[in-house]
């Protein structure tokens, strides 16, 4: 079984930062790679941003573009979600989300979710 655990949510006020973290565990052969999605009230789920494991590469949304950074900690099966110049339009719940590899010999690959954390940034 695999968990992810989120953290870092939070109130701010437009312009400002917040930080979040999301902790991989559990059975895990291979992180292929994880993200983070956002979800507004009465909005569809989205991509905010996504980190492969094999190449690094990293992908963002447009409207993130310039202002969030995704970046990894491989020992630790952790990501972050570095956001900077919080508009009240990022307010959502942002979700963890993870490609993982649980089980090598019988090919187990699953997408896995955290809980989610709420941003909610005031003008």
């Amino acid at each position: 079984q695999v968990q992810l655990v989120e953290s870092g949510g939070g109130l701010v006020q437009a312009g400002g930062s917040l930080r979040l973290s999301c902790a991989a565990s559990g059975t895990i052969v291979r992180i292929n790679a994880m993200g983070w999605y956002r979800q507004a009230p009465r909005n569809k789920r989205e991509l905010v941003a996504i980190i492969t494991t094999s190449a690094g590469i990293t992908n963002y949304a447009e409207s993130v573009k310039g202002r969030f950074t995704i970046s990894r900690d491989y020992a630790k099966n952790t990501v972050y979600l570095q956001m900077n110049s919080l508009k009240p339009e990022d307010t959502a719940v942002y979700y963890c989300n993870a490609d993982i590899t649980t089980d090598w010999a019988k090919g187990r690959r699953e997408d896995y979710w955290g809980r989610g954390t709420q941003v909610t940034v005031s003008s």
